[in-house]
């Protein structure tokens, strides 16, 4: 039965998608996956308590796709983390350029924001002396085996055409930020809660597809979703359903193709259903995760045969700065700051004020407020664009936009295809938009920019975009 699938996928798509088509002139692209597992005992990103790796449900890959239009070339990643400090993106750019050539500006490094990945910081909220070596450690095998990677795609470069396709992954992305009845906002308030008002928004359900079609070489498939990775949990090294997505999707093709997965505007979603169906239950940790991936990679099975062809054309890559203010707290804030953050690290978190992600919004608003105690009111965020011709464009905020930013993005784009990116980078935390600037909800609670971020970041990155697609 599955190789009549994938024989009834791969016929359509020659019918339907011209397979067949010569590759436009020049366009090439490439790609090489690694392994970048650390040792076990490295800690794990994530949460406000220490995490560190006992086992391996999957390995950690960091995939490379390289593009080249013969004189321009860009490398655009995908890395099984939940996000990689400023200073690490730094370290892996330059020692991407040490063995490629490829300048900083032309490397978008996108993480799939997996929150059983390894931990890129060594001096976190929970860690301990003994963290720095393995963390370390773990920073220079992701650097080493991004270059590595970097090497192997640029060498695997060959003639290209370029196909796109919409479909839609549904029912396994939720918004996770609710209006209660008190008019607070609440993240994650539980199941049935009989406190919620309505959700603050609805989730793109979209999937993109961007195929490379490579005569007498393996396919390219870039896979564009948007949803939380925060399904499995534990202390087991995982790329949760995005990595789980690319093998299924993979293997449903016959190991045929190449795939990568770049996670989009997913800062105000998850995966949990708030208001399940009665009867109903859901799966849970690793069979949730497998059950997503099985419902995306479904979708780009789907969408295969619908994809039509894009003339290719002109690579270009950048990263532009765009000025923003720091969300800095009032006086009154910074006093209660002290407190909470004294007490967490303690271990007497249970004596902050809330309850579940209550408690961990309070926590994260003592953080970000005595962190930025110091700062500058104002800061330039780095946003990262790869384009190809006018066909294609990639757009990577460096941290997790909220839903409205990647619709938004999309919507404004002139290009025939946009992929939003979250994680891309840098790390700088959330984006809300303005609405979402008010009493409760984790995600303004530790978001370290001011009301308006999300729109300025927008605005910055079709400015961009409209720059690169009139070349």
């Amino acid at each position: 039965m599955k190789k009549l699938l994938m024989m009834t996928v791969a016929l359509a798509g020659m019918v339907l998608c011209g397979a067949d088509k010569p590759a436009d002139k020049g366009f090439m692209a490439g790609f090489n996956q690694a392994d970048i597992t650390p040792p076990l005992g490295t800690p794990i990103s994530g949460y406000y308590s220490r995490r560190a790796a006992t086992g391996v449900l999957d390995p950690l890959l960091t995939r490379c796709l390289a593009l080249s239009d013969g004189t321009n070339r860009a490398l655009v990643y995908s890395v099984d983390n939940l996000h990689i400090t400023d200073d690490i993106i730094a370290l892996i750019k330059s020692e991407i350029t040490r063995k490629t050539g490829v300048p900083a500006g032309a490397i978008f490094i996108a993480c799939t924001h997996t929150h059983t990945g390894a931990g890129t910081r060594a001096g976190g909220v929970s860690a301990l002396p003994e963290d720095k070596p393995v963390v370390d450690f773990a920073n220079q095998l992701l650097a080493a085996r991004c270059a590595d990677a970097g090497v192997c795609a640029l060498q695997d470069l060959s003639a290209a055409s370029l196909l796109i396709g919409r479909g839609e992954a549904k029912g396994i992305s939720f918004v996770r930020r609710f209006l209660m009845k008190d008019g607070t906002t609440r993240t994650n308030p539980g199941a049935n809660n009989p406190n919620i008002d309505h959700a603050l928004g609805e989730p793109d359900e979209q999937l993109q597809l961007v195929r490379f079609v490579r005569p007498g070489k393996k396919e390219i498939a870039l896979v564009n979703f948007q949803c939380h990775p925060d399904v499995i949990g534990g202390t087991k090294f995982s790329g949760d359903w995005p990595g789980l997505s690319c093998r299924y999707l993979k293997d449903a093709m016959g190991g045929e193709i190449e795939v990568l997965f770049i996670n989009g505007a997913q800062g105000d979603t998850n995966h949990c259903i708030v208001h399940p169906r009665p009867g109903h239950t859901a799966p849970k940790g690793y069979a949730h995760a497998n059950h997503m991936a099985r419902v995306v990679a479904g979708a780009a099975l789907a969408t295969w045969s619908t994809c039509v062809p894009v003339a290719a054309g002109k690579v270009q890559a950048t990263v532009v700065g765009v000025k923003v203010r720091h969300n800095k707290g009032t006086p009154e804030q910074e006093v209660l700051a002290e407190k909470w953050v004294a007490l967490h690290k303690a271990g007497k978190a249970a004596e902050i004020p809330g309850v579940g992600m209550e408690r961990t919004s309070n926590t994260a608003m003592a953080y970000r407020v005595l962190e930025l105690k110091d700062k500058p009111d104002e800061i330039d965020l780095p946003v990262s664009v790869v384009s190809v011709g006018q066909s294609l464009v990639l757009g990577g905020f460096p941290g997790e936009p909220f839903t409205w930013m990647g619709t938004e993005m999309k919507r404004r784009s002139p290009f025939a295809m946009t992929i939003p990116a979250c994680c891309c980078n840098g790390s700088r935390g959330y984006f809300p938009v303005k609405s979402a600037y008010g009493p409760g909800g984790y995600e303004n609670a530790t978001s370290r920019f001011a009301a308006g971020t999300a729109e300025g970041l927008v605005d910055g990155i079709v400015k961009q975009f409209e720059a690169f697609y009139a070349k």
